[in-house]
């Protein structure tokens, strides 16, 4: 199986978005990334329920919601009914989170797991046999355009030497370019959130870069 690109469509050009996702999708997108803050936990605000709606209904592929919101649970069962077939939280916002990832599970989502920058591996560990996916986090979350923080790579390693055991996807989100998406693509990451590290603000038809993202992940 090859590498999942998704694209972040906090970066896509708004003005048309229903342009966007035909060209995303026909590109190749596998997973429609959509990011969800609530200028508390993150300081910055994301993007609407209307946009969320919109994405999941223009598209004929998987939409994730990445949670960046102080009590992910309150809401899950709304973006699930919104269209997200993956829902990401961070446990730093949710005191139960077991049982918020066991209700995605229940809302007939898929639950992921969001790790920061500054958060243990071992912090998340107890819940990993819950999560079928791990969105690791390589910048500090809330904006784009930011620089990958090399320190990242050690909390990469241990997640990956832990994916067999627990079974998940590992996802990278931040400042994804072809350069990191190659090294940690041949390292056993399984896909990556496409920003403008990679994909958008190129000048470039979506198709051509990614189709040469996919091919130097060989």
């Amino acid at each position: 199986m090859g590498i999942l690109l998704c694209p972040s469509m906090m970066c896509a050009d708004f003005a048309n978005l229903a342009g966007e996702v035909e060209k995303l999708e026909k590109a190749g997108a596998d997973i429609f990334h959509v990011d969800i803050m609530d200028g508390s936990f993150v300081p910055n605000f994301g993007m609407g329920l209307q946009d969320t709606k919109f994405i999941a209904n223009a598209s004929k592929k998987p939409m994730d919601a990445h949670l960046m919101i102080k009590n992910p649970g309150r809401y899950t069962g709304m973006f699930a009914e919104l269209g997200a077939e993956i829902i990401y939280i961070h446990l730093e916002a949710d005191i139960h989170a077991p049982r918020t990832l066991q209700d995605i599970i229940s809302f007939g989502a898929v639950p992921g797991i969001a790790i920061n920058p500054g958060t243990a591996v071992e912090t998340i560990r107890p819940l990993l046999h819950l999560a079928r996916y791990v969105l690791v986090m390589t910048v500090n979350p809330g904006f784009a355009g930011q620089s990958y923080l090399p320190f990242v790579d050690e909390k990469i390693d241990a997640l990956l030497d832990l994916k067999q055991t627990y079974g998940y996807r590992i996802i990278i989100d931040g400042a994804c370019s072809p350069e990191k998406i190659k090294s940690l693509s041949a390292k056993g990451v399984d896909g990556f959130v496409l920003g403008t590290s990679a994909l958008f603000g190129k000048d470039r038809p979506y198709d051509e870069i990614m189709k040469e993202l996919r091919g130097a992940s060989k």
